[in-house]
């Protein structure tokens, strides 16, 4: 087994050096790259798809295209990517350059054009193979921090062209231009029961393990007594040379006896499987702690090629009179790693944490379909909609309703509805079914039909229905009516509201649609007067901006300007 898993190693590391050329694509800075993010990170319900690389805590670096191609594809978003620019290149992969602050001058020209063709600030096009055309080393666009951006940077990744699967960059031989001489850092080992009845350490829930580390930098668990099945999960980060980030591992890998047990390495994967990484992580101890433990074995089958692969499922069946050495091996990219070993025995014991047993009546059985019906509200959970048999609350009182909790994670979605009693029928557009946590009441998307609200929805916990006749709030940045302001650059307002959310704004200046940019993370829409809409003289402004239920606020107002010579 050890030398097939070496050869099917080494053919894979063989095959990717021809799979991804490592000397055909640039830094796409002109300054030491810097990671702040790296390729299949833990982050909030996804991998991270790229690598995020520092910009000086700054905004608008130039951005060059790391090789030749053509624009392909153009999305600007409120939240997500922001605005993002994607350039397709001749030998199959195309190159992503997410939360920018502006195009190049020739491509934010194109992307004007199509703001106002379309009329939205959110667009997605896609440009022909001629119309953009990129040279490797040129400007590209400027650097920046929209979209869901918590600070600036430059997020880049590669896709298949085909397939659109994302590939890790360090493949193309980014890994040349950052310096990285540090291994990987241990935070933690959890041991998990996996039997009806199993134990370790005298628990039947999940168990921190003791570790020592050793003179040469690795580590040394204490004994784990177990009976019956158990696996291991493991807290880890990344750091490399001159960066103070908490970054993903690239691989790790756990042997049993010297065999290989479990693994996953941050290659390749699709958008579609991105979701499973709340299953793929410890998530209940993730929404009580924060802390990311991944979980190295799988009880039941799921749709993530990351861990697909495997020789066994990473489950060790402990029997009696056998002792086992279990080890995990933590390593990036640059072959530095730590390593923990544990010694395991098996143990007859009699637990002194009891696993918590729910009293819930409603027990889910993850292959099957499932309908539930309480006063005015039914739940509908197709067949593999849960990852494992779980059970879960299920309770309607003053308007709330409680299904499940928000730390059990979802393959996909179950439907939600509720009948919308007493509420008079003129009034039913004015509601909607928000989620509840503690006072915070968000708003879903939902669907009337017939005085019922139904959603779709792979998020448990608290739902309620909400009412929204609100208007949104609009507030002028240093703008009065009558205004002269022939020296501002742009206009700026602050949009905002309580209840259902913003679903949608227009600005119209003189009768005509113009632009304005929203930055969620401030509130703020602004125009640029580059665009060159505004007249000499009166220009007369007006706003619209609706919820998601339909309440608007119609803002209008006037001033002045001249434009300079």
């Amino acid at each position: 087994m050890r030398v097939l898993f070496f050869f099917i190693t080494l053919s894979f590391s063989l095959f990717s050096q021809e799979r991804y050329p490592k000397d055909y694509f640039q830094s796409p800075l002109d300054i030491p790259l810097q990671l702040s993010g790296t390729y299949g990170e833990l982050r909030n319900n996804h991998f991270h798809s790229g690598m995020d690389f520092r910009t000086n805590r700054q905004e608008g670096l130039s951005v060059f295209a790391a090789a030749d191609g053509y624009v392909s594809r153009i999305k600007i978003a409120t939240f997500g990517y922001g605005k993002a620019i994607y350039v397709t290149h001749p030998n199959g992969f195309t190159t992503v350059y997410a939360h920018l602050l502006k195009a190049s001058p020739e491509i934010e020209k194109y992307i004007k054009a199509k703001h106002y063709e379309l009329q939205s600030f959110e667009i997605d096009v896609f440009p022909k193979r001629d119309e953009l055309p990129v040279i490797k080393g040129k400007l590209l666009a400027f650097s920046g921090n929209t979209g869901g951006s918590g600070g600036p940077h430059l997020h880049f990744e590669f896709r298949d062209t085909k397939t659109e699967f994302t590939i890790n960059p360090l493949l193309f031989g980014y890994d040349q231009f950052l310096k990285d001489t540090r291994p990987p850092v241990l935070l933690g080992i959890l041991a998990y029961p996996l039997h009806e009845n199993g134990v370790v350490n005298y628990s039947q829930e999940p168990v921190e393990v003791n570790l020592v580390q050793q003179k040469d930098g690795s580590y040394l668990a204490s004994k784990v007594l177990a009976n019956g099945a158990i696996g291991f999960g493991v807290h880890t980060h990344d750091v490399s040379d001159g960066s103070y980030g908490k970054n993903g591992v690239y691989k790790i890998q756990s042997t049993l006896n010297g065999k290989p047990s479990f693994g996953v390495q941050f290659d390749t994967f699709s958008f579609d499987e991105t979701r499973h990484i709340n299953h793929y992580i410890d998530y209940k101890r993730y929404k009580k702690t924060t802390q990311r433990y991944q979980k190295l074995f799988v009880k039941n089958p799921y749709d993530l090629s990351l861990v697909q692969n495997n020789p066994t499922t990473g489950i060790i069946e402990v029997q009696p009179n056998m002792n086992y050495s279990y080890k995990i091996i933590l390593e990036d990219f640059n072959k530095n790693k730590t390593t923990v070993t544990i010694p395991i025995q098996h143990a007859v014991m009699e637990p002194k944490i009891l696993k918590k047993e729910s009293k819930s009546i409603y027990k889910i059985k993850y292959k099957n379909e499932h309908s539930y019906v309480k006063d005015s509200v039914s739940v509908y959970i197709p067949e593999m909609t849960f990852y494992e048999d779980t059970t879960v609350d299920f309770d309607v009182s003053d308007g709330m309703v409680q299904f499940g909790t928000s730390d059990i994670a979802l393959r996909s979605n179950l439907t939600l509805s509720i009948e919308a009693k007493g509420i008079p029928e003129s009034e039913l557009s004015k509601y909607f079914v928000a989620t509840v946590e503690g006072t915070k009441k968000s708003y879903i998307k939902s669907y009337l039909k017939e005085k019922t609200f139904k959603v779709y929805t792979r998020n448990l916990g608290k739902y309620a229905l909400e009412k929204d006749t609100t208007p949104p709030k609009v507030t002028p940045v240093q703008l009065q009516e009558g205004q002269w302001i022939s020296a501002s650059k742009v206009l700026q307002f602050l949009i905002s509201d309580e209840g259902s959310g913003i679903q949608s704004y227009n600005g119209y200046l003189n009768d005509r649609w113009i632009l304005f940019e929203y930055d969620y993370k401030t509130q703020k829409i602004t125009h640029d007067f580059s665009d060159n809409v505004v007249k000499e003289g009166r220009n007369d402004l007006k706003l619209i901006v609706v919820d998601h239920v339909g309440n608007s606020t119609i803002f209008e107002t006037h001033f002045f300007r001249t434009q300079k010579p």
